[in-house]
Protein backbone atom coordinates (compact mmCIF):
# COMPACT_ATOMS: atom_id res chain seq x y z
CA UNK A 1 0.00 0.00 0.00
CA UNK A 2 1.29 3.68 -1.07
CA UNK A 3 1.70 5.56 2.24
CA UNK A 4 1.01 8.50 0.20
CA UNK A 5 -2.08 7.05 -0.98
CA UNK A 6 -3.52 6.67 2.85
CA UNK A 7 -2.51 10.14 3.46
CA UNK A 8 -4.25 11.75 0.45
CA UNK A 9 -7.17 9.68 1.00
CA UNK A 10 -7.70 10.81 4.88
CA UNK A 11 -6.74 14.17 4.17
CA UNK A 12 -9.62 13.73 1.68
CA UNK A 13 -12.38 12.22 4.04
CA UNK A 14 -11.37 14.56 6.54
CA UNK A 15 -12.07 17.63 4.63
CA UNK A 16 -15.61 16.19 3.55
CA UNK A 17 -16.77 15.45 6.61
CA UNK A 18 -14.99 18.37 8.17
CA UNK A 19 -17.52 20.30 5.39
CA UNK A 20 -20.58 17.94 6.23
CA UNK A 21 -20.44 18.83 9.89
CA UNK A 22 -21.59 22.02 9.83
CA UNK A 23 -24.61 21.55 8.39
CA UNK A 24 -26.23 18.77 10.25
CA UNK A 25 -24.77 20.42 13.40
CA UNK A 26 -26.88 23.85 12.61
CA UNK A 27 -30.16 22.08 11.52
CA UNK A 28 -30.19 19.56 14.60
CA UNK A 29 -30.50 22.93 16.78
CA UNK A 30 -32.47 24.57 14.19
CA UNK A 31 -34.79 22.16 14.30
CA UNK A 32 -35.56 22.15 17.99
CA UNK A 33 -35.71 26.46 17.92
CA UNK A 34 -38.67 25.84 15.27
CA UNK A 35 -40.23 23.33 16.55
CA UNK A 36 -40.47 25.53 19.91
CA UNK A 37 -41.00 28.35 18.08
CA UNK A 38 -44.37 27.21 16.27
CA UNK A 39 -45.52 25.74 19.73
CA UNK A 40 -45.55 29.11 20.89
CA UNK A 41 -47.58 30.25 18.06
CA UNK A 42 -50.01 27.78 18.65
CA UNK A 43 -50.29 28.51 22.30
CA UNK A 44 -50.47 32.49 22.20
CA UNK A 45 -51.16 33.76 18.78
CA UNK A 46 -48.58 35.63 18.87
CA UNK A 47 -47.30 36.56 14.94
CA UNK A 48 -43.81 37.61 15.69
CA UNK A 49 -43.35 33.95 16.80
CA UNK A 50 -44.75 33.12 13.31
CA UNK A 51 -42.18 35.45 11.46
CA UNK A 52 -39.82 33.76 12.96
CA UNK A 53 -40.44 30.23 12.68
CA UNK A 54 -41.13 30.95 9.19
CA UNK A 55 -37.89 32.91 8.86
CA UNK A 56 -35.63 29.95 10.05
CA UNK A 57 -37.01 27.35 8.42
CA UNK A 58 -35.51 28.90 5.12
CA UNK A 59 -32.30 29.13 6.56
CA UNK A 60 -32.67 25.35 7.83
CA UNK A 61 -33.98 24.50 4.20
CA UNK A 62 -30.67 26.39 3.29
CA UNK A 63 -28.68 24.46 5.28
CA UNK A 64 -30.47 20.78 4.82
CA UNK A 65 -29.54 20.91 1.26
CA UNK A 66 -26.41 21.71 1.89
CA UNK A 67 -26.33 18.84 4.68
CA UNK A 68 -27.23 16.44 1.38
CA UNK A 69 -25.35 17.45 -0.95
CA UNK A 70 -22.04 16.80 1.00
CA UNK A 71 -23.25 13.93 2.34
CA UNK A 72 -23.80 11.92 -0.42
CA UNK A 73 -20.64 12.36 -1.39
CA UNK A 74 -18.83 10.91 1.46
CA UNK A 75 -20.86 7.36 0.85
CA UNK A 76 -18.66 7.37 -1.98
CA UNK A 77 -15.49 7.98 -0.43
CA UNK A 78 -15.98 5.23 1.66
CA UNK A 79 -16.35 2.57 -1.43
CA UNK A 80 -13.73 4.23 -3.39
CA UNK A 81 -10.70 5.83 -1.08
CA UNK A 82 -11.36 2.59 1.61
CA UNK A 83 -12.35 -0.27 0.28
CA UNK A 84 -11.18 -2.75 2.20
CA UNK A 85 -12.52 -0.85 5.28
CA UNK A 86 -15.91 -1.37 3.82
CA UNK A 87 -15.46 -4.72 2.87
CA UNK A 88 -14.91 -5.69 6.05
CA UNK A 89 -17.20 -3.95 8.35
CA UNK A 90 -20.33 -3.75 5.52
CA UNK A 91 -22.92 -5.84 7.82
CA UNK A 92 -22.00 -3.48 10.56
CA UNK A 93 -21.58 0.11 9.67
CA UNK A 94 -23.40 -0.33 6.02
CA UNK A 95 -26.43 -1.48 7.92
CA UNK A 96 -26.42 1.60 10.28
CA UNK A 97 -26.35 3.60 7.20
CA UNK A 98 -29.03 1.95 5.81
CA UNK A 99 -31.46 2.69 8.95
CA UNK A 100 -30.12 6.04 9.04
CA UNK A 101 -31.72 6.41 5.37
CA UNK A 102 -34.93 4.47 5.63
CA UNK A 103 -35.73 5.87 9.07
CA UNK A 104 -34.43 9.40 9.64
CA UNK A 105 -33.37 11.01 6.35
CA UNK A 106 -36.81 9.90 4.49
CA UNK A 107 -38.51 11.13 7.42
CA UNK A 108 -37.20 14.80 7.09
CA UNK A 109 -37.04 14.68 3.68
CA UNK A 110 -40.81 13.63 3.30
CA UNK A 111 -42.05 16.39 5.89
CA UNK A 112 -39.74 18.98 4.70
CA UNK A 113 -42.07 20.17 2.05
CA UNK A 114 -44.92 20.31 4.58
CA UNK A 115 -42.94 22.18 7.03
CA UNK A 116 -41.92 25.05 4.22
CA UNK A 117 -44.83 24.89 1.74
CA UNK A 118 -47.76 23.82 3.94
CA UNK A 119 -48.64 27.16 6.17
CA UNK A 120 -51.78 27.67 3.96
CA UNK A 121 -52.09 24.22 2.89
CA UNK A 122 -53.00 22.19 5.64
CA UNK A 123 -54.21 22.49 9.25
CA UNK A 124 -51.89 24.15 12.00
CA UNK A 125 -52.44 21.07 13.95
CA UNK A 126 -50.97 19.06 11.05
CA UNK A 127 -48.49 21.82 10.26
CA UNK A 128 -47.38 21.32 13.75
CA UNK A 129 -47.09 17.34 13.45
CA UNK A 130 -44.78 17.40 10.52
CA UNK A 131 -42.56 20.44 12.69
CA UNK A 132 -41.97 17.61 15.24
CA UNK A 133 -41.28 14.92 12.51
CA UNK A 134 -37.94 17.17 11.11
CA UNK A 135 -36.71 17.58 14.68
CA UNK A 136 -37.52 14.19 15.80
CA UNK A 137 -35.48 12.80 12.25
CA UNK A 138 -33.06 15.50 12.43
CA UNK A 139 -32.08 13.74 16.09
CA UNK A 140 -32.72 10.38 14.83
CA UNK A 141 -30.47 10.62 12.01
CA UNK A 142 -27.62 11.75 14.18
CA UNK A 143 -28.25 8.50 16.46
CA UNK A 144 -27.79 6.31 14.04
CA UNK A 145 -24.25 7.92 12.63
CA UNK A 146 -23.09 8.31 16.36
CA UNK A 147 -23.73 5.20 16.78
CA UNK A 148 -21.69 4.14 13.97
CA UNK A 149 -18.78 6.67 14.84
CA UNK A 150 -19.02 4.80 18.47
CA UNK A 151 -18.75 1.39 17.49
CA UNK A 152 -15.24 2.05 15.40
CA UNK A 153 -14.42 3.91 19.10
CA UNK A 154 -15.63 1.29 20.98
CA UNK A 155 -16.19 -1.82 18.48
CA UNK A 156 -18.89 -4.56 20.32
CA UNK A 157 -21.02 -7.23 19.45
CA UNK A 158 -19.89 -8.93 16.92
CA UNK A 159 -17.47 -11.48 15.88
CA UNK A 160 -14.77 -11.70 13.35
CA UNK A 161 -15.14 -14.46 10.43
CA UNK A 162 -12.25 -14.18 7.89
CA UNK A 163 -11.38 -10.72 8.31
CA UNK A 164 -15.12 -9.66 8.28
CA UNK A 165 -17.21 -8.16 11.11
CA UNK A 166 -20.45 -10.12 11.91
CA UNK A 167 -23.25 -9.07 13.76
CA UNK A 168 -23.92 -10.93 16.98
CA UNK A 169 -26.34 -8.56 18.87
CA UNK A 170 -27.94 -5.23 17.02
CA UNK A 171 -28.19 -3.97 20.58
CA UNK A 172 -24.07 -4.59 21.33
CA UNK A 173 -23.42 -2.51 18.19
CA UNK A 174 -25.59 -0.05 18.65
CA UNK A 175 -24.90 0.63 22.62
CA UNK A 176 -21.36 0.31 22.35
CA UNK A 177 -19.55 1.23 25.78
CA UNK A 178 -19.37 5.27 24.17
CA UNK A 179 -22.54 5.53 22.15
CA UNK A 180 -24.53 7.13 25.05
CA UNK A 181 -22.42 9.56 26.21
CA UNK A 182 -20.85 10.54 22.94
CA UNK A 183 -24.82 11.09 21.25
CA UNK A 184 -26.05 13.19 23.77
CA UNK A 185 -22.84 15.43 23.64
CA UNK A 186 -23.03 15.41 19.80
CA UNK A 187 -27.24 16.97 20.44
CA UNK A 188 -25.95 19.09 22.82
CA UNK A 189 -23.08 20.63 20.63
CA UNK A 190 -25.78 21.20 17.95
CA UNK A 191 -28.12 23.05 20.15
CA UNK A 192 -25.36 25.68 21.58
CA UNK A 193 -24.37 26.29 17.99
CA UNK A 194 -27.58 26.81 16.82
CA UNK A 195 -28.34 28.91 20.10
CA UNK A 196 -25.30 31.43 19.01
CA UNK A 197 -25.74 31.09 15.60
CA UNK A 198 -29.77 32.68 16.48
CA UNK A 199 -28.11 35.13 19.17
CA UNK A 200 -25.27 36.37 16.64
CA UNK A 201 -27.96 37.33 13.76
CA UNK A 202 -30.28 38.37 16.35
CA UNK A 203 -27.45 40.81 17.73
CA UNK A 204 -26.84 41.69 14.20
CA UNK A 205 -30.16 43.32 13.43
CA UNK A 206 -30.26 44.98 17.21
CA UNK A 207 -27.02 46.82 15.95
CA UNK A 208 -28.63 47.58 12.68
CA UNK A 209 -31.84 48.55 14.37
CA UNK A 210 -33.81 46.28 12.13
CA UNK A 211 -36.88 44.08 12.98
CA UNK A 212 -36.39 45.03 16.82
CA UNK A 213 -38.89 43.13 18.17
CA UNK A 214 -38.54 39.90 15.95
CA UNK A 215 -34.55 40.37 16.96
CA UNK A 216 -35.33 40.96 20.63
CA UNK A 217 -37.52 37.84 20.86
CA UNK A 218 -35.05 35.79 18.86
CA UNK A 219 -32.11 36.92 20.84
CA UNK A 220 -33.63 36.44 24.60
CA UNK A 221 -35.01 32.99 23.58
CA UNK A 222 -31.46 31.72 22.03
CA UNK A 223 -29.47 33.10 25.21
CA UNK A 224 -32.23 31.80 28.08
CA UNK A 225 -31.15 28.37 26.20
CA UNK A 226 -27.43 29.02 25.69
CA UNK A 227 -27.66 29.77 29.93
CA UNK A 228 -28.89 25.55 30.21
CA UNK A 229 -27.75 24.07 27.39
CA UNK A 230 -23.79 25.31 27.87
CA UNK A 231 -23.25 24.17 31.64
CA UNK A 232 -25.23 21.18 30.22
CA UNK A 233 -22.24 20.81 27.49
CA UNK A 234 -19.63 20.60 29.68
CA UNK A 235 -21.36 18.24 32.28
CA UNK A 236 -21.48 15.76 29.35
CA UNK A 237 -18.28 16.38 28.19
CA UNK A 238 -17.19 15.54 31.17
CA UNK A 239 -19.18 12.16 31.08
CA UNK A 240 -17.15 11.86 27.29
CA UNK A 241 -14.00 12.32 28.54
CA UNK A 242 -14.09 9.35 31.81
CA UNK A 243 -15.48 7.11 29.15
CA UNK A 244 -12.93 7.70 26.99
CA UNK A 245 -10.00 7.50 29.60
CA UNK A 246 -12.19 3.95 30.64
CA UNK A 247 -11.94 2.54 27.01
CA UNK A 248 -9.49 4.68 25.19
CA UNK A 249 -6.84 5.57 27.85
CA UNK A 250 -4.14 6.66 24.39
CA UNK A 251 -6.40 8.66 22.95
CA UNK A 252 -6.55 10.53 26.50
CA UNK A 253 -2.59 10.64 27.08
CA UNK A 254 -2.84 12.89 23.49
CA UNK A 255 -5.30 14.93 24.90
CA UNK A 256 -3.47 15.55 27.97
CA UNK A 257 0.10 15.32 26.38
CA UNK A 258 0.93 12.52 28.81
CA UNK A 259 4.02 10.87 27.35
CA UNK A 260 5.02 8.92 30.73
CA UNK A 261 2.48 6.88 32.89
CA UNK A 262 1.77 9.00 35.87
CA UNK A 263 -0.42 9.66 38.87
CA UNK A 264 -1.69 13.30 40.00
CA UNK A 265 -0.57 14.33 35.84
CA UNK A 266 -0.78 17.92 35.76
CA UNK A 267 -3.77 20.20 32.99
CA UNK A 268 -1.64 21.63 30.86
CA UNK A 269 -3.17 24.75 29.76
CA UNK A 270 -0.42 25.27 26.85
CA UNK A 271 1.97 23.39 25.32
CA UNK A 272 4.16 22.27 22.15
CA UNK A 273 4.04 18.19 22.08
CA UNK A 274 7.33 17.14 20.51
CA UNK A 275 6.68 13.44 19.51
CA UNK A 276 10.57 13.02 18.95
CA UNK A 277 11.47 14.28 22.42
CA UNK A 278 8.52 12.72 23.37
CA UNK A 279 8.44 15.94 26.05
CA UNK A 280 6.26 19.14 26.10
CA UNK A 281 7.67 22.49 25.35
CA UNK A 282 6.88 25.74 26.65
CA UNK A 283 4.46 24.22 29.15
CA UNK A 284 1.72 26.30 31.31
CA UNK A 285 0.44 23.91 33.90
CA UNK A 286 -2.61 23.13 36.43
CA UNK A 287 -1.01 20.46 39.30
CA UNK A 288 -3.05 17.39 39.72
CA UNK A 289 -5.50 19.35 36.94
CA UNK A 290 -5.25 16.62 34.24
CA UNK A 291 -5.82 13.85 36.87
CA UNK A 292 -8.58 15.44 38.51
CA UNK A 293 -10.50 16.10 35.08
CA UNK A 294 -10.14 12.62 33.75
CA UNK A 295 -10.56 10.57 36.95
CA UNK A 296 -11.64 12.58 39.35
CA UNK A 297 -9.08 11.72 41.31
CA UNK A 298 -5.93 13.83 42.93
CA UNK A 299 -3.79 11.19 42.52
CA UNK A 300 -5.60 8.99 39.36
CA UNK A 301 -3.48 7.48 37.13
CA UNK A 302 -3.34 8.03 32.84
CA UNK A 303 -1.64 5.97 30.89
CA UNK A 304 1.48 7.58 28.77
CA UNK A 305 2.04 7.66 25.34
CA UNK A 306 5.48 5.45 25.56
CA UNK A 307 3.14 2.94 27.18
CA UNK A 308 2.69 1.52 23.27
CA UNK A 309 4.89 1.88 20.58
CA UNK A 310 5.30 5.06 18.30
CA UNK A 311 3.20 3.23 15.14
CA UNK A 312 0.38 2.86 17.81
CA UNK A 313 0.24 6.21 19.20
CA UNK A 314 -2.24 9.03 17.94
CA UNK A 315 -1.16 12.11 16.36
CA UNK A 316 -0.45 14.25 19.15
CA UNK A 317 -0.68 17.68 17.83
CA UNK A 318 -4.41 17.87 16.39
CA UNK A 319 -5.63 15.98 19.56
CA UNK A 320 -3.94 18.10 21.48
CA UNK A 321 -4.81 21.24 20.55
CA UNK A 322 -7.96 20.23 19.21
CA UNK A 323 -9.68 19.50 22.02
CA UNK A 324 -8.23 23.00 23.35
CA UNK A 325 -10.00 24.58 20.90
CA UNK A 326 -13.30 22.91 21.78
CA UNK A 327 -12.61 23.72 25.59
CA UNK A 328 -12.11 26.98 24.62
CA UNK A 329 -14.92 27.84 22.70
CA UNK A 330 -17.48 26.08 25.40
CA UNK A 331 -15.89 28.56 28.10
CA UNK A 332 -16.65 31.36 25.69
CA UNK A 333 -19.92 30.52 25.41
CA UNK A 334 -20.34 29.80 29.28
CA UNK A 335 -18.97 33.75 29.84
CA UNK A 336 -21.53 34.86 27.39
CA UNK A 337 -24.59 33.00 28.30
CA UNK A 338 -23.89 33.61 31.88
CA UNK A 339 -23.27 37.29 31.31
CA UNK A 340 -26.80 37.77 29.50
CA UNK A 341 -28.65 36.65 32.70
CA UNK A 342 -26.82 39.99 34.23
CA UNK A 343 -27.31 42.13 31.84
CA UNK A 344 -31.06 40.66 31.48
CA UNK A 345 -31.56 41.27 35.25
CA UNK A 346 -30.59 44.91 34.66
CA UNK A 347 -32.88 45.38 31.53
CA UNK A 348 -29.82 46.09 29.16
CA UNK A 349 -29.80 42.86 27.16
CA UNK A 350 -30.79 44.40 24.31
CA UNK A 351 -28.53 47.79 24.27
CA UNK A 352 -25.51 46.75 25.34
CA UNK A 353 -23.41 46.96 21.87
CA UNK A 354 -20.32 45.45 23.39
CA UNK A 355 -22.03 42.57 24.34
CA UNK A 356 -24.10 42.48 20.68
CA UNK A 357 -20.76 42.26 18.59
CA UNK A 358 -19.35 39.88 21.20
CA UNK A 359 -22.55 37.81 19.81
CA UNK A 360 -22.16 38.25 16.28
CA UNK A 361 -18.38 37.55 16.44
CA UNK A 362 -19.50 33.86 18.38
CA UNK A 363 -21.64 33.32 15.59
CA UNK A 364 -19.46 30.84 13.69
CA UNK A 365 -17.20 29.34 16.99
CA UNK A 366 -19.87 26.59 17.70
CA UNK A 367 -18.83 25.37 14.17
CA UNK A 368 -15.66 25.75 14.93
CA UNK A 369 -15.98 23.98 18.46
CA UNK A 370 -17.81 21.09 16.48
CA UNK A 371 -15.16 20.35 14.16
CA UNK A 372 -12.23 20.51 16.64
CA UNK A 373 -14.11 18.40 19.05
CA UNK A 374 -14.67 15.59 15.92
CA UNK A 375 -11.15 16.21 15.19
CA UNK A 376 -9.96 15.59 18.43
CA UNK A 377 -12.33 12.17 18.25
CA UNK A 378 -10.74 11.03 14.65
CA UNK A 379 -6.95 11.79 15.55
CA UNK A 380 -7.39 10.51 18.80
CA UNK A 381 -8.21 7.31 17.57
CA UNK A 382 -5.74 6.75 14.60
CA UNK A 383 -3.73 4.53 13.97
CA UNK A 384 -6.93 2.36 13.85
CA UNK A 385 -9.69 2.89 11.97
CA UNK A 386 -11.45 0.45 14.10
CA UNK A 387 -9.68 0.48 17.69
CA UNK A 388 -7.35 -2.18 18.22
CA UNK A 389 -8.57 -4.40 15.47
CA UNK A 390 -8.05 -2.71 11.83
CA UNK A 391 -5.28 -0.10 10.94
CA UNK A 392 -6.09 3.19 8.66
CA UNK A 393 -3.26 1.93 6.38
CA UNK A 394 -5.48 -1.82 6.07
CA UNK A 395 -9.12 -0.44 4.94
CA UNK A 396 -7.27 2.27 2.48
CA UNK A 397 -7.84 1.14 -1.09
CA UNK A 398 -5.05 0.32 -3.60
CA UNK A 399 -5.53 3.26 -5.46
CA UNK A 400 -3.01 5.21 -7.34
CA UNK A 401 -1.70 8.26 -5.23
CA UNK A 402 -2.41 10.39 -8.20
CA UNK A 403 -6.00 9.44 -8.53
CA UNK A 404 -6.62 10.66 -5.52
CA UNK A 405 -5.16 13.72 -5.73
CA UNK A 406 -6.88 14.54 -8.62
CA UNK A 407 -10.25 13.98 -6.74
CA UNK A 408 -8.88 15.74 -3.47
CA UNK A 409 -8.31 19.19 -5.80
CA UNK A 410 -11.56 18.78 -7.65
CA UNK A 411 -13.45 18.22 -4.04
CA UNK A 412 -11.67 20.90 -2.73
CA UNK A 413 -12.41 23.15 -5.67
CA UNK A 414 -16.34 22.15 -6.03
CA UNK A 415 -17.05 22.26 -2.36
CA UNK A 416 -15.05 25.76 -1.82
CA UNK A 417 -17.59 27.26 -4.56
CA UNK A 418 -20.79 25.43 -3.50
CA UNK A 419 -19.82 27.29 0.11
CA UNK A 420 -19.36 30.42 -1.37
CA UNK A 421 -22.83 30.10 -2.46
CA UNK A 422 -23.93 29.39 0.27
CA UNK A 423 -22.75 31.70 2.62
CA UNK A 424 -24.21 34.43 -0.61
CA UNK A 425 -27.68 33.41 -0.13
CA UNK A 426 -27.13 32.93 3.28
CA UNK A 427 -26.44 36.30 4.09
CA UNK A 428 -28.61 37.21 1.67
CA UNK A 429 -31.54 35.98 3.92
CA UNK A 430 -30.04 37.45 6.62
CA UNK A 431 -29.67 40.96 5.10
CA UNK A 432 -33.55 40.79 3.81
CA UNK A 433 -35.09 39.55 7.60
CA UNK A 434 -37.97 37.59 8.69
CA UNK A 435 -40.25 40.52 7.39
CA UNK A 436 -39.29 41.33 4.30
CA UNK A 437 -38.29 37.35 3.15
CA UNK A 438 -42.17 36.99 4.51
CA UNK A 439 -43.32 40.08 1.76
CA UNK A 440 -41.16 37.95 -0.59
CA UNK A 441 -42.72 34.46 0.37
CA UNK A 442 -46.57 35.97 -0.16
CA UNK A 443 -46.26 37.63 -3.40
CA UNK A 444 -44.85 34.51 -4.85
CA UNK A 445 -47.60 32.72 -3.18
CA UNK A 446 -49.96 34.89 -4.82
CA UNK A 447 -48.47 34.27 -8.21
CA UNK A 448 -48.35 30.92 -7.93
CA UNK A 449 -52.45 31.05 -7.44
CA UNK A 450 -52.34 33.61 -9.99
CA UNK A 451 -50.68 30.61 -12.62
CA UNK A 452 -52.99 27.97 -11.05
CA UNK A 453 -56.37 30.03 -11.70
CA UNK A 454 -55.17 30.29 -15.64
CA UNK A 455 -56.02 34.28 -15.19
Amino acid sequence: MDPLTVILSRIQMAFTLSFHIIFPSLNIGLALFIFVLEAMWLKTKNPVFLKLCKFWCKIFALAFGMGVVSGVVMSYELGTNFGNFTNAIGEVLGSLFVYEVLSAFFLEAGFLGILLFGWDRVSPRMHFVANFMMMFGTALSAMWIMAANSWMQTPAGFHLEDGKFLVDTWMGVIFNPSFVPRFIHMLMASYVTASFFIAGVSAWYLLKGRHLELAKKGFSYALGAAVVLVPLQIFVGDTVGLEVHQNQPIKTAAIEGVWQTQKGAPLLLFAIPDPDAEKNLFAVKIPHGAALINTHKLDGELVGLDSVPKEDRPLVFPTFFGFRIMVGVALVFLFLAWYSLWLRKKGRLYDTRWFNWACVFATPLGFIGTVSGWFTAETGRQPWVVYNLMRTAEGASDVPALHVGISLALIVTIYTSVFCFFLYYLFKSIRKGPEELEKAHEQEHHAFQYMTRGE
